[in-house]
């Protein structure tokens, strides 16, 4: 098994059905954008994933901005497909997102995760993410 980072390039109709099956996984409530859409210029996305061979075991994203406070990234859309769960692929796919801030040079990363999601939040709190204090609010667009 591999652990890359996507590029456009390598963006074609399988992988695409395979990422949405995979996303609909962590929530299959959500609609789901486009993957080519993801490599927009304007958005600044990191998107780790691991093949296995021709299937897709995992994947983790991360998108970049700069505000007053820093230049910061966000984690979204952390997902091992439950056939691999159990041997690190969350850690790793994790750790390539962080190898990638550090080498971007980001001030700081953030992430939000379920409270449900205990395994996650373990993962999180093993790589030295510590909870922020604060409260989370939404306002859907749609």
């Amino acid at each position: 098994m591999k652990i890359s980072l996507l590029k456009p390039s390598e963006v074609n109709d399988n992988l695409a059905k395979q990422v949405k099956d995979l996303f609909s996984l962590l929530n299959s409530e959500i609609k789901q954008k486009d993957l080519k859409e993801l490599f927009n210029p304007k958005n600044d996305i990191v998107f780790a994933y691991c093949m296995d061979e021709e299937k897709l075991a995992g994947m983790a994203l991360m998108c970049t901005y700069t505000v007053v406070s820093g230049y910061k990234g966000w984690v979204e859309d952390v997902v091992v497909h439950h056939d691999y769960r159990g041997q690190g692929l969350g850690r790793k796919l994790m750790n390539k997102l962080l190898e990638e801030g550090k080498r971007k040079g980001l001030s700081e990363i953030l992430l939000f995760s379920n409270d449900k999601r205990k395994v996650a939040i373990n993962l999180y709190k093993s790589l030295a993410f510590q909870q922020k204090h604060s409260g989370l609010y939404i306002l859907k667009m749609d």
